[in-house]
């Protein structure tokens, strides 16, 4: 995640900001250009931008920003669209008459702009169900019924279900012990069911693909239900360390593959960050890490980024146990993980497309643009499927 600045008055913001702290002008995110704009108001609910980059661009809120406050993406003012990209993928919200729900909503949502951040960054497209009703990307955000059903997270065919009871954490972290997980987040579980997702896309069917990937993952097409009944049975490997990212990953080649697609998004994006910020390491000491390199996330080779990442993460577990907490990174990645990190990175950097620059937000009077359909295959759930509510219309609330 790159560095933002109000167009206003110059003061740092943030991702998720929505008013600058300092001058109070209305802050909104323009997908087109992947930055954060501020605004004045243009009346009848447009806003007029003051980035540079988008001269006098007349722009609207999203509905759930302006009505629902759990966005801050901005529409081109002539679009069609009441919702914004992000929102456009969610298709079913918790119910927002139960408490803390309305906060849960914000998390999940928050999340996910992060994760499509990362996606876009890397050249990746995002076909909605709109766009490709069979094969799209959806998201449906459900809880528990209280018939003691419960909801599991998972994917199938492009429609990723997450618990809502993930955005408690609290709950996360009773489940994430409970597991015996060094590492569990909203985030990770937007970068790991995308990651079937993508399977589906760039792997399943391309045969340049599919052998090297059976090569190192493992056979998919083992049957995906006994692995599982295995897995919660038995456990992982002791020995899983040596070849897998975590024991979740050991489950199937799914998993395996999932897993390790979730891990290559935490790698690009920290170091996305940590580039723009301009960390560098200069110990003292030379035999020490360091890091001066600065070569963008979406330009690096995978050895460039293995040869930052080391460095880097050595210094964020240093921090965080100086300020008495665990370690910011609890992993470890053996010389076949790294391999499967090198496969995912090679995958991402054939289908994504960063030659093309990003389109120029509509102003008003010009179409929003549009993205071209696509049509994965099916993917199993990554868990078994639960009670998930049947589909409801885009971002209308679940029954209870």
């Amino acid at each position: 995640m790159k560095t933002f600045h109000c167009n206003h008055c110059s003061h740092l913001v943030f991702y998720e900001n929505v008013r600058c702290e300092r001058c109070e002008s209305l802050l909104g995110y323009v997908p087109e250009v992947a930055e954060i704009s501020a605004f004045e108001d243009a009346g009848e609910g447009r806003w007029r931008s003051l980035h540079p980059d988008l001269p006098d661009a007349l722009f609207r809120q999203c509905h759930n920003y302006a009505v629902e406050n759990v966005c801050n993406w901005m529409i081109p003012a002539d679009s069609p669209d009441t919702l914004c990209r992000a929102c456009q993928l969610t298709r079913t919200i918790p119910n927002l008459s139960a408490p803390d729900n309305r906060l849960y909503w914000y998390r999940l949502e928050m999340a996910k702009r992060r994760l499509l951040y990362t996606l876009a960054a890397l050249g990746l497209d995002v076909k909605s169900r709109q766009m490709d009703p069979e094969h799209g990307l959806a998201f449906e955000f459900l809880e528990d019924g209280g018939d003691g059903e419960q909801v599991m997270t998972g994917h199938d065919n492009g429609l990723i279900t997450l618990n809502i009871a993930e955005a408690d954490d609290a709950y996360r972290e009773k489940v994430r012990t409970a597991m015996g997980e060094p590492y569990r987040t909203l985030l990770g579980h937007f970068r790991h069911e995308t990651g079937h997702y993508y399977f589906s896309q760039l792997v399943q069917d391309n045969p340049r693909w599919l052998e090297p990937f059976r090569k190192l993952f493992g056979d998919e097409s083992v049957d995906y239900g006994e692995a599982l009944t295995t897995y919660y049975r038995d456990g992982a490997p002791a020995d899983w360390q040596a070849s897998h990212i975590s024991a979740y990953a050991t489950m199937h080649p799914w998993e395996d593959w999932a897993e390790t697609w979730a891990h290559y998004m935490l790698i690009v994006d920290v170091l996305d960050t940590s580039t723009s910020y301009g960390v560098a390491l200069l110990p003292d000491d030379p035999s020490e890490p360091t890091l001066t390199d600065r070569t963008p996330v979406e330009d690096a080779s995978f050895e460039n980024l293995m040869k930052r990442w080391f460095p880097l993460t050595y210094a964020l577990n240093s921090l965080n146990r100086s300020l008495g907490m665990a370690d910011g990174y609890p992993f470890t990645l053996a010389a076949p993980v790294v391999d499967k990190l090198r496969f995912v990175h090679r995958v991402i950097a054939e289908a994504g497309d960063k030659s093309r620059p990003r389109e120029a937000a509509a102003v008003a009077g010009a179409p929003a643009p549009a993205a071209a359909p696509a049509a994965p295959p099916p993917l199993p759930l990554s868990q078994p499927a639960g009670a998930a509510a049947a589909p409801a219309p885009t971002t209308q609330p679940a029954k209870s």
